[in-house]
């Protein structure tokens, strides 16, 4: 089974809303909405991958990145190990640099089926925590 390790960041601004992008009709889990990330590379640590990962997605270059819970979640055919973090300070304007969609949600109105099944409980914490 494969397995990936992935850096996620869930990039918040000061109102509290999360910016969110959307999975590509042709991705894993297409057209579903996500917090921006991905693969981290060989040598590198999931604070580094982030960092690249949004300047990459996002544009953004991160300035402050806490780490807020890591996990393994299993589908039928991949593992992924996901390693999530909080973003509060950034430098630049997040937008969809490769074209997906994107959009800021409140954090408290946060939908966990619009995400996929490894997102639900990082959801659920977030909107306990709006």
């Amino acid at each position: 089974m494969k397995h990936l390790q992935v850096a996620v960041g869930i990039i918040r601004n000061s109102q509290r809303q999360i910016f969110l992008a959307q999975r590509s009709a042709s991705a894993y889990m297409a057209s579903m909405w996500e917090f921006p990330g991905g693969k981290i590379e060989a040598g590198e640590t999931p604070l580094e991958a982030l960092k690249r990962e949004l300047l990459e997605e996002t544009d953004i270059t991160v300035l402050n990145a806490v780490p807020y819970e890591s996990f393994d979640h299993t589908y039928d055919d991949l593992k992924v190990s996901l390693y999530f973090f909080i973003v509060e300070e950034w430098q630049g304007e997040p937008y969809g640099r490769e074209g997906q969609p994107s959009r800021w949600v409140a954090q408290a109105e946060l939908i966990a089926e619009d995400f996929p099944p490894a997102n639900v409980g990082i959801v659920a914490r977030l909107r306990a925590e709006a």
